[in-house]
This record gives structure tokens, sequence and C-alpha cells, in this order.
């Protein structure tokens, strides 16, 4: 399945903003200071890897080598879906069954940033030329 990562990323990004302004400003009254700070740790993660999606989606159209790149960013969008909304619909509608999925959406984002360090040690010449040219400067 072809898939464009940068959309995506841009779609997360959009979704964790929607999602962190109804959390501040429709739930606030409505859950109790745990689950709002459960809630509120979702879109931490939702928006922090939605920016890691995007970086990788950058990286995706910059590098011929993209299967490691392509493997994160799969990690990153699972990881938003199963971790970040496990928490969203722990936090409003009480499931508290959905603990048993989010170490697995937690497991996935993990994979996500090993799949971009991996990337990293394979083609050390990507940091190490930018290295170079900015020291050169």
């Amino acid at each position: 399945m072809k898939i464009n990562f940068l959309l995506a990323a841009a779609l997360a990004g959009l979704t964790g903003v929607l999602l962190g302004a109804f959390g501040a400003h429709g739930l606030r009254d409505i859950l109790s200071p745990a689950m709002l700070s459960v809630y509120k740790t979702g879109v931490d993660y939702h928006m922090w890897h939605a920016l890691a999606l995007m970086g990788v989606a950058v990286l995706m159209r910059h590098h011929s080598d993209v299967k490691l790149l392509r493997c994160a960013a799969w990690f990153f969008l699972s990881g938003i879906v199963f971790f970040s909304g496990s928490l969203y619909l722990l936090a409003c509608l009480n499931m508290t069954w959905l603990g048993m999925i989010t170490p697995l959406g937690g497991v996935s984002l993990i994979g996500g940033w090993a799949m971009l360090a991996l990337f990293a040690l394979k083609h050390k010449g990507i940091v190490n030329g930018c290295n170079e040219k900015a020291e050169s400067e």
C-alpha cells in the first residue's frame, strides 16, 4: 500500500491541534484532573510524533533508499493511532481495558525512533556531509 506520509503527517498535526483544543476547552469541566492529564499525554505524544512523521516524510522525498524510513513512518503513524488514540478513549469513555493497548502504541513509537536511528547509522554520509558543509561556511 502506497501512502503519502507528508499528507498523513499534516493530517496527524491537524487532528492533534483539534483534539488538543477540544480537550482544553470542551473537556476541562467534564473530565477529572487525572483523566484530563491522561488526555493531555495523548495530545502531547500525538503532536510530537506528527512532527517526527513529517521529518521522515521529508527525508523520504530527498533520499532514494527509503526502506527504513518507510518502516519508521508506519511505526510513527500506528503509534499515534494506538498510543494516543487509546489514551483519548480511556480518558473520555473510561474504557479501562484500553490500558492494554496503550503500551503496544508506545512500542510502535519506540520502533519508529529505532528505524530512524538505523537509517542515520546506515547513511552517515548524509549527516557527515551536512556537518562538513556547515563547518566550511
